[in-house]
């Protein structure tokens, strides 16, 4: 029989292939130390062969023959660049995610908060401010724009519902460890998702993992490692960033060929104390920020986004001159109100698509110039009786 699944080599040198939800499982397949080194196999690869039933006193499935290492030739393994060797660039190459005119979120940040290829963005969400709803329109938006991307949507701590609705909404591969397994189940499936995303980085693919959340995730390592004897305010380990934060930086784009995107959701305004310092540890490492807002969300504003505090680092590079003037424009007449985010929303529902809105406030900021122009040539009588006495 032929069977395939995602590697995970042990310490002791032989590994599993994981065909169920990169989770150990009865349908496990053992493959020897010897295939590992022959073929140069590394933990996330996607490895398929020929396999034997257990004999007596055997508990899992054996890999005769090795036939493909992720979908090409096994003696071509060997020849892949390591990813730690690979040279990190910025994002040059913009992902758009608009898709239909009534999709505001993912327009907005094509807009305000441009994601490129091998981006590294925090979403930070407060409760019931519709992240879920904003990663399930992101994740539709790159499988209808780029079917090409290798696209996983990891869910950690989540309830098995959303798991459910995720899987049925998203086109991607929704992976997830829901709220009633172990933290270690929460490390070994971030781990091994990030390892096959890796894996394709080096085969020069571009893949996008949307993480639901960073926080959850760094809660899971906090309960696992050791102790290191100091401890921050909340109750958190220093220790335990070292791991999640090794997960969020291997976003990057790669010089050699391919990327890796990661867009995070960060909790805040949750009451514990440990997410707030989770999310400033973090705040500094990303080079991408959607803010959501709770009380645009109170008010039934949706989407919710903070579009003053959002953005994106570089995003000149990632926009056009033109695009990058207007959104210049339209930040430095933001403001903190309500009525100004319910008013930019109202355009952007006018509008089909987002060059018209770009165009239309555009056209809409030069004629304020001009009018501005011409109200500073106009001189009121005392004016011209002052400058007058002055000559």
């Amino acid at each position: 029989m032929f069977m395939q699944g995602v590697l995970e080599i042990l310490p002791e040198g032989y590994g599993f292939l994981r065909p169920i939800n990169y989770l150990p499982s009865t349908e496990d397949i053992y493959i020897s130390a010897s295939q590992i080194r022959k073929f140069d196999l590394r933990t996330g690869d996607l490895v398929s062969g020929k396999c034997r039933t257990p004999k007596e006193n055997e508990r899992y499935f054996g890999l005769l023959q090795v036939n493909a290492v992720n979908g090409e030739n096994p003696s071509a393994a060997a020849e892949r660049l390591h990813f730690p060797a690979l040279t990190p660039l910025y994002p040059q190459k913009k992902l758009v995610l608009e898709t239909s005119p009534n999709h505001l979120s993912t327009r907005i940040m094509d807009v305000l908060a441009p994601v490129g290829l091998g981006q590294r963005g925090l979403i930070v969400a407060p409760p019931k401010a519709g992240k879920t709803l904003l990663l399930k329109e992101i994740a539709n938006s790159i499988s209808t724009n780029n079917p090409e991307i290798e696209l996983f949507v990891l869910l950690i701590d989540e309830r098995p519902e959303e798991v459910t609705d995720m899987s049925r909404s998203v086109k991607g591969e929704v992976v997830a460890s829901t709220f009633d397994e172990l933290p270690e189940n929460h490390i070994k499936v971030a781990e091994l998702v990030l390892e096959r995303a890796l894996r394709l980085v080096e085969a020069k693919k571009d893949v996008v993992i949307l993480l639901d959340s960073i926080t959850r995730l760094a809660r899971a390592y906090n309960l696992v490692i050791p102790p290191s004897g100091r401890t921050l305010s909340g109750g958190i380990d220093p220790a335990a960033f070292h791991r999640p934060k090794r997960f969020f930086g291997s976003a990057r784009n790669v010089e050699e060929g391919g990327s890796l995107t990661i867009l995070a959701t960060a909790l805040i305004d949750t009451g514990s104390r440990m997410d707030d310092i989770i999310y400033e540890e973090f705040k500094g490492t990303g080079n991408m920020e959607l803010h959501l807002d709770r009380k645009l969300a109170e008010r039934r504003i949706f989407p919710a986004i903070d579009i003053r505090r959002s953005g994106t680092r570089r995003e000149e590079v990632l926009l056009s001159k033109e695009e990058l003037d207007t959104i210049w424009a339209i930040r430095k007449n933001m403001n903190d109100s309500h009525d100004f985010v319910e008013g930019f929303l109202k355009k952007l529902r006018n509008s089909k698509t987002n060059a018209e809105f770009l165009a239309a406030f555009d056209t809409a900021g030069n004629s304020q110039t001009s009018n501005s122009g011409q109200t500073t040539t106009r001189r009121s009588p005392r004016q011209t009786a002052a400058s007058g006495t002055t000559t």
